[in-house]
């Protein structure tokens, strides 16, 4: 059952991406500084996930693996309410919009690119796209809060390994 869950935790930040590149490659939609630091969440996790997968680790490890998955997925919900947080504001209280993040990259400091996303620009307060009643932001935050759940199933020994005979495996 665990291994699984390190399965899904890889394949679905990978299709989750596959998805956000489709929506700005072929439909057009711009990211905003929050949603690349989303994407960038989404590939830790996915990145534990693999490693996890790959790795088969015993109860120790496992466990170390449950918690990296809840805290990337922690960080990329935190991302996720923060935009959804901007969504909300009424049009005169939302801040201005900023340049790309391409451009900041190539101009800025990388510290300062950083703390320009965390605290998002006018662009990541437009909502572009809908499904269900949910903007982008609203289904990152599901598949996060998701993936934290797991971790913490797997931190708190609610899954288990088979090769977890003893607690040093």
């Amino acid at each position: 059952m665990r291994r699984l869950i390190f399965l899904l935790a890889f394949l679905v930040p990978a299709v989750l991406l596959a998805v956000a590149f489709y929506m700005e490659y072929v439909m057009g939609l711009e990211p905003c500084p929050l949603c690349w630091l989303q994407r960038f969440a989404f590939m830790a996790v996915g990145l534990v996930g693999l490693i996890a997968l790959l790795h088969n680790p015993g109860n120790v490890m496992g466990r170390v693996y449950g918690l990296l998955l809840a805290v990337f997925a922690g960080v990329g919900v935190g991302l996720a309410g923060r935009q959804l947080w901007l969504q909300s504001l009424p049009p005169d209280q939302v801040p201005a919009c900023g340049p790309s993040v391409e451009y900041m990259l190539e101009v800025f400091p990388l510290m300062d690119v950083l703390m320009t996303a965390m605290r998002g620009t006018g662009d990541c307060a437009v909502v572009s796209w809908r499904f269900l009643g949910l903007s982008i932001p609203g289904w990152t935050a599901v598949f996060f809060v998701l993936i934290i759940l797991a971790g913490l199933a797997i931190l708190f020994g609610a899954v288990r390994s088979r090769r977890s005979q003893g607690w040093m495996n």
